[in-house]
């Protein structure tokens, strides 16, 4: 149990850890004061003890010394118990907002290929689901499991002062209560192992239902697609289930426990008292005792059966912030290729897991020029920009960027020299302006404005009901493929990087959005060196070289009318291209 609790306080950053052991430390006062009830209890009871035994007035004092080290007790207490409780709730919610945002900054880091081997509703689970318990149910479990540890463990110090073998009697039943806690912990472990796989798999299911939901409808799969979700969501209440029933059978035993050490203290004390090896002041006193430590020992038992699932829970987020990031310890800031941003890449290659997708490809492509990639579908291109850009690392050979190995290069530097316009544009839910402006929080609107206008989308953007201010839909579902395009060149304009990537920017646009759409990236791409994944031939024709891959390979490379009297696969690709172009119904 401690070793989950350090792990837990050593997931907390700094701040936030000195909070939680404040807490602590206010809890060990709010322990003294709650069981300074038991020295005003025993004040009392000596008092009318002495009072009947020597047949004397029932003193004041008496009374005035209990009723303030009540008045003590209970002020004291609720002051530390309401100091407490804020440090652990602030605690808490802030180590969960900062885990969030530490995560999605670590993500940034990561390597592409992450993400293809692990899924967005793991990913979402741990933002969530986790973080949930982290900043909810886990502060609270554990600071009720340490609370009742430290109360319990104050009322049976103070039994020392009373009666010795009492207190050995106490302990006794506090060591076996712990031993059938412990027990509830083990009984759990391989159920919440499973309810943690299960919240997964069932964040997993949901994402890919809500998105592919279109598909579903097109298909008439609602029934069976949704059967599959029911399957995941039912899993989940079972296992649910499963570990209640679990827990319900020994945390019966568990309460039972402390139900017997208080009835214990109880014969014992009053088997001493007529063994007449007990005072009756005393003996009042353990039998009051017998009920707080009855409910100190059942308010920490309670919760200590989640630890295991927070314990699990910080293990998952910690997993993915210890996972090694591409970055290196240089300035952000640092300028690279002082002279010249010509990118080259040295026999580079890279797998997929045991699949080879780059095999041996040396190339170099010049500042300020355009430069075309072309191949059949699956033959490496994507995979190679995305190289090029360092979105991950070769297994072997180097690409450099300026004359710098781009793994030398501070990600953010590096990052800086890269604009890109995918096929699949990805807009956020916000506003137009900072969709375009994304990055630039203060970027002023003359500025966006004026990115719009080169991007070819200043016209449908103020047709809109609040124009700039209109709020679009998650990923962009309010505006046409053609008006999302064009919005993801203007934020591309309004980063001004050097280097462009174009990956099929113009496969998936309607005709009647096209010549914008081509007069957009004409205006993107004035004095920049570009890079481009294109299967139209007015795209690929005018570009400085052209780059064939087939198979992870260089088949060929050089301009349009070198590589059209080679009579290879670019010249076949060109010819099915015309053919495809001049068919008609």
């Amino acid at each position: 149990m401690f070793e989950i609790l350090n792990r837990f306080f050593a997931f907390c950053d700094t701040e936030n850890r000195r909070k939680f052991h404040l807490a602590i430390l206010i809890g060990v006062f709010n322990s003294f004061f709650m069981a300074l009830r038991i020295a005003a209890v025993a004040v009392m009871m000596q008092g009318i003890i002495r009072s009947v035994t020597k047949g004397t007035a029932f003193s004041t004092k008496t009374i005035w010394l209990s009723f303030a080290i009540i008045c003590v007790s209970v002020i004291a207490a609720i002051i530390t118990k309401k100091n407490m409780s804020m440090l652990q709730t602030e605690g808490g919610y802030r180590t969960c907002a900062k885990k969030r945002i530490e995560i999605a900054e670590h993500l940034r880091y990561l390597p592409m290929g992450y993400f293809n081997k692990n899924s967005l509703g793991q990913i979402t689970s741990v933002t969530t689901n986790t973080m949930e318990l982290v900043g909810d149910v886990a502060t609270r479990a554990v600071m009720m499991v340490m609370q009742g540890l430290l109360d319990s463990a104050l009322i049976i110090f103070m039994i020392f002062f009373f009666d010795w073998r009492i207190a050995l009697v106490a302990l006794a039943g506090f060591v076996l209560f712990q031993l059938v806690n412990l027990l509830m912990r083990l009984s759990v472990r391989s159920v919440s192992d499973e309810k943690n796989e299960a919240d997964t798999k069932q964040v997993e299911k949901i994402l890919e239902y809500i998105q592919g939901i279109a598909e579903v409808r097109a298909f008439n799969l609602t029934g069976s697609h949704r059967k599959e979700l029911n399957q995941v969501i039912d899993r989940c209440i079972k296992i649910c289930i499963s570990m209640e029933l679990r827990c319900i059978p020994i945390s019966a035993i568990q309460s039972l426990v402390a139900k017997l050490t208080g009835v214990a203290i109880m014969l014992c004390s009053i088997f001493f008292y007529l063994n007449n090896t007990m005072e009756v002041s005393n003996c009042v006193v353990m039998l009051i005792c017998s009920f707080m430590l009855f409910s100190a020992l059942e308010a920490g038992g309670n919760y200590s059966a989640l630890l295991r699932i927070i314990d699990i829970g910080v293990k998952k987020a910690q997993a993915i912030l210890d996972l090694p990031t591409m970055d290196i310890n240089e300035k952000a800031g640092e300028k690279i290729g002082q002279d010249s941003l010509e990118i080259k890449a040295s026999d580079i290659v890279f797998s997929y897991d045991k699949k080879r997708i780059i095999d041996g490809i040396s190339l170099t492509i010049p500042a300020k020029r355009t430069t075309a990639i072309v191949g059949p579908s699956g033959s490496g291109k994507t995979t190679l920009c995305h190289l090029l850009a360092r979105f991950w690392d070769v297994n072997s050979g180097e690409v450099s960027l300026g004359g710098k190995n781009v793994k030398d290069c501070n990600m953010d530097a590096l990052m800086a020299n890269f604009s890109f316009v995918f096929q699949n544009v990805y807009l956020f839910h916000d506003t137009i302006a900072k969709n375009i402006a994304f990055g630039q929080e203060n970027a002023p609107r003359e500025k966006i404005i004026e990115a719009a206008k080169k991007a070819c989308c200043h016209d449908f953007i103020t047709s809109l009901p609040k124009g700039y201010d209109t709020v679009i839909g998650e990923g962009g579902a309010s505006l046409s493929g053609g008006e999302k395009q064009r919005i993801s060149i203007a934020r591309a304009i309004m980063k001004d990087a050097p280097i462009i990537i174009l990956d099929e920017a113009t496969a998936n646009v309607d005709p009647e959005n096209e010549q914008e759409l081509m007069a957009a990236i004409k205006e993107l791409t004035k004095e920049k060196t570009v890079i481009m994944i294109a299967h139209r031939l007015k795209t690929v024709r005018h570009a400085d070289q052209i780059i064939v891959i087939d198979k992870g390979r260089i088949a060929e490379e050089g301009k349009h009318e070198e590589l059209m009297k080679l009579n290879g696969i670019y010249a076949r690709f060109i010819d099915s291209r015309k053919k495809a172009v001049s068919w008609k119904l």
